[in-house]
């Protein structure tokens, strides 16, 4: 992972990530997920796999903000990358 924990790291953006995190694993599996709250239920381990699925939920709601929320290119860099092209083709 190439982003580092410490860019979302108030309690604002804790919650955006778990509620991020969450609606990602509802709309990808949402079927399987209703199966395996079924099984970890009957479990005795129960505080220690909520700890770690709250791990899974940030890292996947990082992985979804950091897909949906990426800054597009700078405007002018884009044209003078356009223009550079344009020169090297001889267009200009």
């Amino acid at each position: 992972m190439t982003r580092s924990e410490g860019r979302y790291g108030g309690p604002e953006e804790q919650a955006l990530l778990l509620a991020a995190g969450l609606a990602d694993l509802a709309v990808s599996t949402l079927g399987s997920a209703l199966s395996t709250v079924r099984g970890l239920l009957r479990r005795s381990d129960t505080a220690e796999l909520a700890a770690e699925a709250e791990r899974d939920l940030r890292a996947r709601g990082r992985l979804v903000l950091d897909r949906y929320a990426a800054v597009p290119p700078a405007h002018l860099e884009v044209l003078a990358r356009h223009a550079s092209a344009r020169r090297a083709a001889g267009d200009g």
